[in-house]
């Protein structure tokens, strides 16, 4: 069996007897007797019943007392409990474990970020692309710079399958649109190693892989991306070839990739 270090357990105890302290009791039919409670919240067997586990376990948990859960409890231990993300991820974290991965990206950008986007209107190029590598907000002076987004084709707002068409070429040159196919078709390899059965990115490595060469030869090179700054050369539809230096900072709860192209000295 493998134990948490000692400070870990104390402090995976004494979360699980906040949150527990923090759940309402469960509501009892209006003609009984309103049980008494010594405590606020659910009684540790509540509680244990709930994540399917005995009390005796659930007791030597919130003791520091047991050997790490399994994922499966605590899972069963986040849902028992009702933990938002944050709360589950963070019980993970104090148990030893990397928190789950999200099954997909959230289909949402938040209404802060829109808002951030339309104040860099006249400022900056700003894009959000999800972990599906699907483009799904730039502002306006990102479409100025890149293109309104499209909604034709299944694949048009995808930043992988965009690297491998004649934009590309055209908007980053002939150097600039090898590196990048390089670095798009890491990132494939990443976001499927993240979503390994979505068939989305499945159908996209499908299609590639048929009808590029350029990909069969990069995929063949094994790489997962990790480069989140650039240099980039891009070339605006009427100033010209401009040089950005290119950020990309990540919204991990939603898994949405902010990027921003900030004017290179």
């Amino acid at each position: 069996m493998v134990f948490m270090p000692t400070t870990n357990r104390a402090d995976f105890g004494k979360y699980l007897r906040h949150q527990r302290a923090m759940m309402a009791p469960p509501k009892q039919p209006a003609d009984w007797p309103a049980p008494r409670r010594r405590v606020p919240g659910l009684r540790r067997q509540e509680l244990a019943e709930a994540a399917g586990i005995s009390v005796e376990y659930y007791t030597r948990l919130e003791q520091g007392r047991a050997p790490r859960p399994s994922r499966e409890v605590l899972t069963a231990l986040a849902r028992a409990l009702g933990l938002t993300a944050a709360e589950r991820d963070h019980l993970f974290r104090l148990a030893g474990e990397l928190p789950p991965e999200p099954l997909a990206p959230d289909s949402e950008i938040r209404p802060g970020l829109l808002r951030l986007l339309r104040g860099l209107d006249d400022t900056l190029p700003v894009t959000v692309h999800n972990g599906r590598l699907d483009v799904m907000a730039r502002n306006a002076a990102a479409a100025e710079l890149l293109g309104p987004l499209s909604s034709a084709g299944r694949y048009q707002r995808n930043i992988v399958h965009q690297g491998f068409t004649a934009t590309a070429r055209r908007i980053l040159g002939d150097d600039g649109a090898h590196q990048y196919t390089r670095w798009a078709t890491a990132e494939l390899r990443s976001a499927m190693g993240r979503y390994p059965n979505d068939q989305y990115l499945r159908s996209l490595f499908t299609e590639l892989s048929a009808t590029s060469a350029t990909f069969r030869s990069h995929w063949a090179q094994g790489e997962v991306t990790a480069g989140r700054s650039a240099v980039k050369h891009l070339r605006h539809p009427s100033r010209g070839l401009l040089t950005f230096q290119s950020e990309m900072l990540h919204d991990a709860e939603r898994d949405h990739w902010i990027v921003i192209y900030a004017p290179a000295e």
